[in-house]
């Protein structure tokens, strides 16, 4: 009968912990009214524990930290940190200790140690302790691999490995909109929600904008002469809920100046979010690339740079308009015409020649018009005819303008 040999015991024993900020410890308050049986028993008892608040002993959060009692929850963006110990619990002195750390992940292994250098001896009851960090980029099934080799005094070299098993979540839900001015001007609003259990302290929402673009943030209003968040002076996000920020990107000058560039531009930006959680926990996300559905122009734009907001009824009053051959080849020879609607005036010569416009170029162009009826009405009535082509290009609801009583006073 053949016996197999027993499975010699290692002389070293391997310790991962995960390090993580402690909590404050809470308690259940059992109270009743001082005419119950038990009288006022209970409310003593509660205010003799050490772990409740003085003065209000009925509040589940008490003063004291408690350590970790799990894993817990390793969140997208977060640092995860963990203590690794390698203790030698023979009465024997081992040689040539290597102790290696590796973070498996669905798509890479990381090597987390903070040296490959193996150890030369360790002495029993003593240990050998590192601190690795990871800043964690995926979300899903990490496995973190401990692997432990030496060599005895015999000289018989021996080496074991243990697994720990965890999951990444998802902190934030973010979904992106995009508003595409007459302008160039290009609006972004970003929904963001928290979707763990826990509240977050937002330290950081900013908008990274692509090399083509300035961005403002719109998330502030100026009160006494102060900025002032829109969302008060506690930027806590509670658990689901949601928060919205809005940011106004405007083209550089010079890539303004071309239109054609500008016109297909789809990468805007990325957004970076810094957040806190309990006792102060940093974590940080970013984006990829924004990309937007470049709005299509056609052969000629026709855009607003200046236009009153508040006009006087029959009085003349003016705007300016710029006009953009978005044509990356053809040279366009235009003729502007104004036709008057029920309610707007066109003051001036219609079907004026504009001359050539090359393309990629623009024009400025200043015109005059008045209004017969009071509210709010529509810029609408102009016409560009291309005469290479005899095509012409209708413009109409360009803008609205607020007309009221000449006795009314408009501030200027």
């Amino acid at each position: 009968m053949e016996v197999n040999p027993p499975k010699q015991e290692h002389l070293l024993a391997l310790k991962v912990m995960r390090l993580t900020k402690p909590t404050l410890f809470t308690n259940i308050p059992v109270t009743c009214e001082e005419k119950d049986l038990p009288g006022d028993l209970f409310n003593q008892l509660m205010r003799d524990d050490p772990s409740t608040v003085n003065g209000a002993e009925t509040l589940m959060l008490g003063e004291m930290l408690t350590l970790p009692q799990n894993f817990g929850n390793i969140f997208l963006g977060e640092t995860f940190s963990s203590y690794i110990s390698v203790h030698n619990d023979s009465n024997q002195v081992v040689k040539d200790i290597l102790v290696k750390a590796d973070l498996q992940t669905s798509s890479q292994r990381l090597n987390l140690s903070a040296s490959n250098a193996a150890v030369a001896e360790l002495k029993p009851d003593c240990c050998i302790d590192d601190v690795i960090h990871h800043e964690v980029k995926e979300i899903g099934t990490h496995i973190l691999v401990c692997a432990v080799s030496y060599t005895t005094q015999g000289g018989e070299k021996m080496y074991f490995r243990k697994f720990f098993k965890f999951q990444v979540l998802k902190p934030l839900d973010v979904k992106t909109k995009f508003y595409n001015a007459e302008t160039d001007e290009v609006f972004l609003e970003a929904q963001i929600q928290n979707i763990t259990t826990s509240p977050m302290f937002m330290e950081k929402v900013s908008l990274e904008p692509s090399i083509m673009y300035n961005v403002t943030e719109l998330n502030s209003v100026s009160q006494a002469g102060e900025c002032v968040s829109t969302f008060g002076s506690r930027a806590y996000l509670q658990p689901m809920d949601t928060r919205q920020y809005l940011y106004c990107l405007k083209p550089k000058k010079e890539f303004a100046e071309k239109a054609g560039i500008i016109k297909g531009v789809t990468v805007i930006g990325k957004l970076d979010i810094v957040w806190k959680t309990n006792l102060g926990e940093r974590g940080r996300l970013q984006t990829s690339q924004l990309q937007r559905m470049a709005p299509g122009y056609g052969d000629v734009r026709l855009s607003l740079e200046a236009i009153p907001d508040t006009v006087n009824l029959e009085e003349p009053f003016h705007i300016t308009c710029k006009i953009t051959n978005c044509s990356s080849e053809r040279t366009m020879d235009l003729v502007l015409e104004m036709c008057n609607t029920s309610s707007i005036h066109w003051c001036g010569i219609s079907g004026r020649q504009l001359g050539k416009l090359h393309p990629s170029s623009s024009l400025c162009l200043a015109l005059t018009l008045l209004s017969s009826v009071q509210g709010l009405q529509s810029v609408s009535g102009l016409r560009l005819t291309d005469t290479f082509l005899k095509r012409t290009y209708e413009y109409d609801d360009i803008a609205q303008v607020c007309v009221v009583s000449s006795a009314i006073e408009v501030e200027s």
